[in-house]
């Protein structure tokens, strides 16, 4: 891998794990379009390392309070939160450990990402559709198990994790907004035990310029990503998002029909 597909790849993972277009699916796709050998998994999750410490920083002061509350005010809403995000992380941190070899290689398939990307727009906008300006801001522990159990999905890729959960905050009724900030609270947690999981099998022959590079973009790049989310909801609608997936899902399927 060269050091111009290790920045490119990084720059996918910043924009793929915060907008709900899919990071997995571009990361499995490139290797095919560009004509290199898949990149691992090691890699992968180094670059999901760097967007959870973007997404740390970005948050920092809510982290801060999560955090502290979560020890000292446990019965407190703010402490409450810390708990519920680790319960809601159970889902997709059980199916990750026992599909994990089965999602790996089954599910990496063009036409099986096509079809997630396409079939999880159209969800996505008909939730979308339900958003409401002012909407729910109670973070109760049903709510964050639904979004936890909906992000277990995220494991195919062409799901999209940011995607599926902002998808199941927006049907709960909250808002644009909101969704976005919980999508963003619970990538702490599930991109966390995943890089913890395959950094035991990162030794430092590993480590080399391209792998450096491709965490340096996804790490700047996901700190623009998701400011200018937040930003661009507050008076857009994913609607950019949905036809987007749904362009590239058609257009994997053209792609592949043609070569086959």
């Amino acid at each position: 891998m060269t050091i111009l597909d290790a920045v490119i790849l990084g720059l996918l993972q910043a924009l793929g794990e915060f907008l709900p277009i899919s990071s997995s699916a571009h990361l499995v796709l490139l290797p095919f379009f560009r004509g290199v050998q898949y990149q691992g998994v090691s890699f992968d999750v180094m670059l999901h390392l760097a967007t959870l410490l973007a997404v740390l920083l970005y948050f920092s002061k809510d982290w801060f309070y999560i955090i502290k509350d979560g020890f000292t005010h446990p019965r407190q809403p703010q402490g409450k939160t810390l708990w519920l995000l680790a319960l809601a992380t159970v889902p997709a941190g059980l199916a990750g450990i026992l599909c994990k070899d089965w999602l790996e290689t089954a599910l990496r398939h063009p036409l099986s990402i096509a079809a997630c990307l396409m079939i999880f727009a159209v969800i996505l906008w008909l939730a979308d559709r339900k958003a409401d300006p002012n909407g729910r801001t109670d973070l109760n522990l049903r709510n964050l198990l639904i979004i936890g159990c909906a992000q277990a999905l995220a494991l195919m890729p062409g799901v999209s994790r940011s995607g599926v959960t902002i998808t199941a905050a927006l049907f709960l009724g909250f808002s644009r907004a909101q969704s976005a900030r919980i999508s963003f609270l619970l990538s702490a947690p599930v991109i966390g035990g995943a890089a913890v999981l395959e950094l035991s099998h990162l030794t430092w022959t590993d480590i080399n310029a391209p792998l450096i590079w491709g965490f340096i973009s996804a790490f700047a790049g996901a700190l623009v990503v998701i400011g200018g989310l937040m930003k661009f909801i507050k008076t857009h609608s994913f609607n950019i998002f949905v036809i987007y997936r749904l362009l590239l899902g058609m257009f994997i399927f053209i792609w592949y029909c043609h070569l086959h």
